[in-house]
């Protein structure tokens, strides 16, 4: 049946954008390469806005909404793509934001996402972070991985997301795809039961809180093959996130348990491209390794850096590195790399000169 809603998802579709905002007062934006743009001029109601809303809600996400004053849920459009929601009220009314979730899953090659990551689809087991702000397409990432993993090799995969993003299709693997608030109240209690459940890979879709991420790195240490998300924006930063979210007492336990199980580390930003015609990634890429164990477990989290630096014949990279090749093939501006690097120092003298 179709909703209200869906022509505005339909013109979201159509611009090639990746989210659509509905808020009260103003109208209907999409963002598209990066930027919001508005999409005709009509001010969206109070009213006709809330009945958009109760529109696309089930009895489940109704009750939370109403109690929470914001939920978080899937919504489909039969042949056309899933979105990720979000429904909120705010100081002037409800609003509502829908990040478009495309059905097909490319291959890392198309997404442009360095294909030395396919080594971690090779590994038995261990702790792999996919990391990034929101909006940097750490789920597109994780989607290709899993989607090559499930061509490839004959695994059992579960995973625990809020909500189901990508729809996987059973090919050699096979998928056991739950989504907390539906089919589990949380992420702790998911991962829980996942060890039991006989996987091989288990993926979390995010690490929220110090008993999510001890579960995780757990699972690691048990003998699977555990991948999550983390919003953070470097290799060395994650692991700092990682220990600092537990009390001072326990730091040191879970730096041994890192140490061990950490086998990579795949950062991601999306960068406005040079021309205004989408964006580009850039990818940090960590590789596990003894001497990443010896220093993690050592603290001196700082040297991660100069182990990337190190480990180019691995498929290392830095951040700084991979936005100073996109600014040299021309396809970032100077402005844009000077903004998003970690060392700006290092391109200050990019912005002083003319561009072409």
């Amino acid at each position: 049946m179709a909703h209200i809603v869906d022509a505005y998802l339909e013109k979201l579709h159509e611009l090639e954008g990746s989210d659509l905002h509905l808020a009260t007062g103003v109208p209907a934006k999409v963002r598209v390469h990066g930027r919001l743009r508005a999409i005709g001029e009509e001010v969206l109601e109070k009213e006709p806005l809330a009945e958009l809303i109760d529109e696309i809600l089930t009895e489940r996400t109704r009750k939370i909404y109403s109690e929470c004053n914001d939920v978080d849920f899937a919504y489909e459009i039969e042949g056309l793509a899933r979105f990720r929601v979000s429904a909120f009220l705010t100081r002037t009314g409800p609003g509502i934001v829908f990040r478009y979730i495309p059905q097909e899953i490319l291959p890392l090659e198309k997404l442009r996402v360095p294909e030395v990551i396919l080594k971690y689809t090779k590994l038995n087991s261990g702790l792999i972070l996919v990391t990034g702000p929101t909006g940097s397409g750490k789920s597109t990432t994780l989607a290709s991985l899993f989607d090559h993993i499930n061509v490839n090799q004959k695994k059992h995969i579960i995973t625990i997301e809020e909500p189901i993003e990508f729809v996987h299709q059973n090919k050699k693997s096979f998928f056991t795809q739950r989504e907390i608030g539906v089919d589990s109240p949380t992420f702790s209690q998911a991962l829980r039961a996942a060890t039991r459940q006989d996987p091989d890979i288990i993926l979390v879709g995010e690490l929220r809180d110090p008993e999510t991420i001890a579960l995780a790195i757990t699972a690691a240490e048990m003998g699977f093959l555990v991948f999550a998300t983390l919003h953070t924006n470097s290799a060395a930063k994650t692991v700092d996130r990682i220990i600092d979210v537990f009390p001072e007492d326990q730091q040191n336990q879970v730096r041994t348990m890192l140490s061990v199980t950490l086998k990579g580390v795949c950062a991601q930003l999306l960068l406005p491209a040079k021309d205004g015609k989408g964006r580009v990634p850039v990818n940090e890429i960590l590789m596990g390794s003894f001497g990443l164990g010896n220093i993690i477990r050592e603290g001196s989290v700082s040297k991660i850096v100069s182990l990337i630096e190190s480990g180019g014949a691995e498929g290392m990279k830095k951040m700084d590195d991979a936005i100073l090749e996109r600014f040299k093939a021309s396809e970032i501006s100077a402005e844009t790399a000077h903004l998003f690097a970690q060392q700006k120092q290092r391109f200050e003298h990019l912005r002083d000169k003319k561009e072409d």
